[in-house]
């Protein structure tokens, strides 16, 4: 099976944060596409963001302080589709014009909205997209209603659509997260799942200090070793630093694969249902262990300059490679869900210390920009493997999440597990 999964936008979408003291205001108006008339009380947030903000009676918005980067703008309106646009932050304040198209009375929506999900299909589709990690089984979807889960039993493609949003509340993290435009599928037999499309996060009240500490040390054991802290030790020179080893990965066609497959497909369509002698008994199930490629893992680390590129004008930074790369962070243990021996491809002349995460990663393209932050300039350049696609909301953050330096005090554990809920009478 193809242990990648391709993790978009949920783990890193458009945004980038140069720092807390470089700063610009974005304002702009939200019109009809039609008639430019403005749309009074629309939502406008930026992406992946906890940015967000409600148009005035004139359908104008405002955000003061927006921190320096590329972001995309999206806005929101009941009876229209979502409008996006690019813009970058830098010291001159932005403006922007988002012109949302009117949906109409659509046949097609009529007759999805009238369908009922199959519960288990919902079930399916909520365990791929919340996850089965600690953090997930801390987050809940409030509005079930709202998503229509289709199946195709012929081609086993799971697929997922929102009507307007998903609104995933996240008991682990502190956050509410309503994630817009919900384009989900998934294939079981090919081992592929992506999901994309626009959320905008709001931080929940604590109910106390306890929880807010609680909270803050569950974000920093998030951000800890995942894809965005990798890709933002990339951009910064830091992989080694920040605990993390990268080593090249050798894919080769296994020669001898389309021979057997060949050879075994004949068998069974000469006689599919046997019966067979026992050496052919035997060659079946040797044929069938067969992988169609082989996978090597060379020992020794990466230099930076193999994983990264740098523009000639020191403007883009890129993430750049050739095969498959793993990469093992150190000194986190993986989550106790996720039931797998955190084993290399391979030996390694470096000792390995006990608890590490282990991921592989795969480039679409030739190479991947990387943004200050650790987001990707496009996220379907990159697809991640192993313990990276084991991970999916329960450790969702914002692209404006900023991880902790040097703690005052003690931070408490990180709590995996879902506390115990109790239902009021």
């Amino acid at each position: 099976m193809n242990r990648f999964r391709l993790l978009l936008l949920w783990l890193c979408g458009p945004g980038a944060l140069i720092s807390a003291r470089a700063q610009s205001s974005l304002s702009g108006v939200v019109q009809d596409s039609v008639t430019h008339q403005p749309l009074a009380f629309a939502s406008v947030f930026l992406a992946n963001t906890t940015l967000g903000a409600t148009t005035t009676e004139q359908g104008q918005f405002t955000f003061p302080r927006v921190p320096a980067g590329t972001y995309d703008v999206v806005g929101s309106y009941v009876g229209y589709r979502l409008a996006k646009q690019g813009v970058t932050i830098a010291k001159t304040p932005q403006t922007v014009a988002l012109q949302l198209a009117p949906t109409g009375n659509q046949l097609t929506e009529v007759v999805v909205e009238s369908t009922p999900n199959k519960p288990e299909d919902y079930q399916k589709f909520t365990d791929l997209f919340l996850g089965q990690t600690g953090f997930s089984g801390q987050c809940r979807i409030s509005n079930p209603k709202d998503v229509v889960v289709f199946y195709d039993d012929s081609t086993k493609d799971l697929k997922a659509r929102a009507r307007k949003f998903v609104q995933v509340d996240n008991d682990a993290l502190g956050y509410h997260v309503k994630y817009y435009g919900l384009r989900f599928a998934s294939n079981a037999e090919e081992g592929s799942l992506s999901f994309y499309g626009e959320p905008v996060f709001e931080e929940m009240t604590p109910r106390d200090e306890r929880q807010r500490a609680q909270w803050a040390a569950n974000r920093a054991a998030a951000y800890t070793g995942s894809f965005a802290h990798f890709l933002k030790s990339v951009y910064d020179n830091r992989v080694k630093a920040e605990g993390f080893l990268t080593q090249q990965i050798r894919v080769v066609v296994n020669p001898r694969f389309e021979l057997t497959d060949s050879l075994r497909r004949t068998l069974l369509a000469q006689r599919p249902n046997g019966p067979f002698a026992k050496a052919e008994q035997d060659s079946l199930r040797k044929w069938s262990r067969a992988v169609p490629v082989a996978a090597t893992l060379y020992p020794e680390a990466r230099p930076i300059d193999s994983v990264r590129r740098v523009s000639a004008d020191r403007q883009h930074t890129y993430l750049r490679f050739t095969g498959e790369l793993q990469v093992a962070h150190f000194g986190e243990a993986p989550d106790p869900k996720y039931g797998r021996a955190m084993a290399t491809l391979g030996p390694s002349r470096t000792p390995y210390p006990a608890q590490r995460q282990v991921s592989r990663l795969r480039l679409q393209e030739r190479e991947a920009e990387i943004q200050p932050n650790g987001s990707l300039a496009n996220p379907l350049d990159v697809s991640t493997g192993e313990y990276w696609a084991f991970e999916k909301i329960g450790e969702f953050l914002p692209l404006n999440y900023e991880p902790p330096t040097v703690s005052a005090a003690p931070a408490p554990a990180p709590t995996r597990s879902a506390p115990t809920r109790t239902r009021d009478k």
